[in-house]
């Protein structure tokens, strides 16, 4: 053994060493943070034994990310490495460097946790904002024994810089061996493949995300699969969204009692409503489809021209039909958030699911008392790091990913739609043979590009250029051939699902949902009421459709409803008893008086929110903070705000608060400790 070690170039075998030395390093904190800090309440081992080992993978994510550099250096160098020379002085303040910053890191993480219970995060900025430094100093300095630590602190330094000179020494006292071309090809080939495995850290598609350290609900077993580096710089940029307290009292008032507040409470901005669920004889099974890319336009039941789905058709006409729900912002993760969690994604940068500081939630899915509770997605949640905003929120929840199917990859999002839907029956079918009521958030992803189609049953073909109606096609703002059979598809396969769910038995017990996540992007279109395509609202409008008809009878609402108001309707219609924090609303509340209206976001050159209603529509410019008003059913495109002044100013106020109510439950809405 120490034969075949000692042919391999020395240089490669310093890489080796160094870095394992700096995983030891980077160990030795994980091993501090367990035998003193670590408190849970799990008492399973394989749940700890799994929170290490995803630490560990992270830990070796760092060290090979802090490796590179020198990796580089000595494939570069080669046995000049080794030389007394500046590369050498280079060398040693790399290291020097890099081992102050980790030892700081850490130090600071490790007292951060042991003051509030959670891993250093972006937000540990706001201790160095201006009038707050000198008091935050002297709290350190009268709590925790600065002096001895520091001592310590250049005691473990001083040691740690004597190691990884002695390392270097051992090698630079060495020969060094001649190696081939080929040979050096082959060594650089392996530490190329070797660095990019261990800093990509996972066998699928995504690589490894924080997100997966959530998958318990509980803090310290998410603290001990954390590294708190990787964690820290993964959500920097994430440090600039925030929330005003100031600004949330002083629009609370109108947003209390649109929400209808049980308590308002403007000091300690109370939202909580306690909603007794609907008497009923067996307690339905909810299923929930997010219908990728499905955008009102796009479908038979707002009149395109290019009557694509007959299937979402036929629920709608049997079913509760929604034509003016919306949904606050185009893209999946956000609308994935603002449904689980009945808030809108409002931030600024990266989606919430990716923000550390706001997938901690109190959600509607998990009051589903005595339900099963299922999330399946063809692909892989680590995708937006989705994954923690189901875990880390939804007790007890079952995920069904990538990896799971026995259906084989249809491309970049995972199975095709339809086997999807087909192992999906399989679940559903069990826990409905076995007595078990169960509450489904499915997933579907194919009517995105890259527009992949199966032949499903065999019986699903796509049509091509020349079976076009070409003046239809321009009028229903297609874009591409590809795109109207990826819709068709989506439709085919939710004519699918109910198909199967009546041959399994669960389809007269089991609410259907069927909405768009967003529209996808068209060309211009004129069969809509509005002129939603001009006014940039058309990314939001989407078809809402729940099918009961065991539960409710058929009819179509044309009151304003949105994204978050989907459990909150489901829930009490299942006979749930809940309490809702956030934003959503029963669509089917016939007790409210007032008008509703649907938050929304959206671009126009400039980045807009608003309140959507069925005459006026509020916005507001997320830059200027200039608002207008508009009279939908008049001219949607003239500002009518000095004509009308006291509409504007009253929804000036509401739709103020509802982004300012957003933006402060996104980091307030914590589940209790």
């Amino acid at each position: 053994m120490m034969q075949l070690w000692s042919r391999i170039p020395r240089y490669i075998r310093y890489i080796f060493t160094q870095t394992l030395y700096l995983f030891g390093f980077l160990v030795a904190w994980r091993l501090i943070f367990f035998f003193f800090f670590f408190t849970t309440t799990v008492r399973e081992s394989g749940v700890i034994a799994r929170a290490w080992h995803l630490g560990l993978k992270f830990d070796m994510r760092l060290a090979l990310i802090c490796m590179a550099p020198i990796a580089l250096a000595a494939l570069i160098a080669r046995d000049r490495l080794f030389g007394p020379g500046w590369l050498r002085r280079l060398h040693f303040a790399y290291f020097f460097v890099l081992y102050v910053f980790l030892t700081f890191f850490y130090v600071t993480d490790l007292g951060h946790y042991s003051y509030l219970g959670i891993r250093i995060e972006p937000s540990v900025t706001r201790f160095l904002a201006d009038g707050e430094r000198g008091t935050n100093a002297r709290m350190l300095w009268e709590s925790y024994p600065v002096i001895k630590s520091a001592i310590g602190i250049l005691l473990f330094l001083a040691f740690v810089i004597w190691s990884y000179r002695a390392i270097f020494r051992h090698f630079a006292q060495q020969e060094g061996v001649p190696v081939r071309p080929k040979a050096f090809a082959a060594w650089v080939v392996f530490l190329v493949i070797a660095f990019g495995a261990g800093i990509y850290g996972n066998i699928a598609y995504f690589p490894l995300r924080w997100s997966q350290a959530m998958f318990t609900r509980d803090n310290g077993i998410t603290s001990l699969s954390l590294n708190p580096v990787t964690y820290f710089f993964a959500n920097f940029s994430v440090k600039d969204d925030t929330f005003d307290a100031g600004l949330t009292r002083k629009y609370y008032t109108p947003i209390a009692g649109y929400l209808g507040v049980d308590q308002p409470d403007s000091v300690n901005l109370s939202y909580a409503r306690s909603i007794k669920g609907n008497t009923v004889a067996k307690r339905p099974n909810v299923i929930i489809v997010m219908l990728e890319s499905g955008g009102a336009a796009m479908t038979s039941m707002f009149n395109n021209p290019v009557k694509a789905t007959p299937n979402l058709q036929k629920l709608a006409d049997e079913g509760l039909f929604f034509d003016n729900f919306y949904v606050p912002a185009m893209s999946t993760a956000r609308t994935v958030f603002g449904v689980t969690t009945g808030l809108p994604d409002i931030c600024k940068f990266k989606t919430a699911s990716r923000h550390p500081g706001i997938v901690d939630q109190r959600v509607i899915m998990d009051q589903f008392a005595g339900y099963e509770k299922f999330y399946l997605l063809g692909g892989n949640t680590n995708w937006a790091n989705i994954r923690a905003v189901f875990t880390n929120n939804v007790e007890g929840i079952q995920i069904f990913e990538e990896g799971y199917f026995k259906a084989p990859k249809a491309d970049v999002w995972g199975v095709s739609d339809f086997d999807l839907i087909s192992e999906s029956d399989e679940i559903f079918r069990k826990a409905h043979q076995e007595g078990k009521p169960f509450v489904a958030f499915l997933q579907t992803a194919d009517n995105h590009e890259p527009y992949t189609t199966t032949s499903g049953k065999g019986d699903f073909k796509k049509i091509t250029e020349k079976e076009v109606d070409k003046a239809a096609f321009k009028a229903a703002g297609w874009l591409s051939v590809d795109q109207l059979n990826a819709m068709r598809y989506l439709d085919y396969n939710v004519g699918y699902l109910m198909e199967l769910a009546e041959k399994s038995g669960y389809l007269d017990n089991t609410i259907f949902v069927f909405f768009g996540d967003h529209s996808a992007r068209l060309n211009p279109f004129k069969h809509m009421p509005l002129p939603e395509y001009e006014m940039g609202t058309f990314v939001d409008h989407v078809p809402c459709i729940i099918w009961a008809p065991k539960l409710v009878a058929p009819k179509r609402v044309s009151s304003m409803t949105s994204l978050l108001d989907v459990y909150p309707t489901v829930a009490r219609m299942a006979g749930v008893d809940y309490t809702n924090y956030t934003m959503g609303v029963d669509m089917l509340d016939t007790t409210f008086a007032g008008e509703r209206y649907a938050f929304v976001t959206y671009n126009r050159g400039e980045n807009y929110y608003g309140l959507m209603g069925r005459k006026y529509f509020c916005e507001i410019g997320v830059e200027s903070g200039k608002m207008r008003l508009y009279d939908l059913e008049v001219n949607p495109m003239a500002d009518i705000s000095t004509q009308q002044p006291e509409i504007a100013e009253k929804l000036d106020k509401l739709t103020r608060g509802f982004y300012e109510s957003s933006r402060y439950l996104m980091f307030n809405n914590k589940k209790p400790k």
